[in-house]
């Protein structure tokens, strides 16, 4: 299993979102956040909400714990939905999963899924 956790621009997470039902993946948390990247050459980036001087960037962030065999289309999906080609349209980060628990049922690795 693979753990993904993407962070994108909030003004494409409904873009990003509808991609990823558009692709029946489900399974999906969202969570609104702000953080801070690098500045390049010294200048502010610019993000479509409001110019960030100093400080922190509004961010969302998505994570989706799927199959091995599905990670690559996931991945596909939120980079191709969440590009505009600026800087600050996020970053993907795929890692492994060891070990699920439903907590309801008590069932096991891929059966969480």
């Amino acid at each position: 299993m693979k753990a993904i956790v993407a962070y994108v621009q909030p003004f494409m997470l409904e873009k990003v979102t509808d991609a990823l039902r558009a692709r029946k993946i489900h399974g999906v948390t969202v969570i609104r956040c702000e953080g801070f990247g690098r500045r390049i050459d010294g200048k502010t980036p610019h993000y479509e909400d409001a110019a960030v001087e100093l400080g922190y960037a509004p961010k969302a962030k998505i994570e989706i714990v799927c199959r091995d065999e599905d990670e690559a289309a996931i991945v596909q999906t939120i980079r191709e939905s969440a590009h505009t080609g600026r800087h600050g349209d996020g970053k993907i980060f795929v890692t492994e999963v060891t070990q699920a628990v439903d907590v309801r049922t008590g069932a096991e690795g891929k059966a969480v899924l």
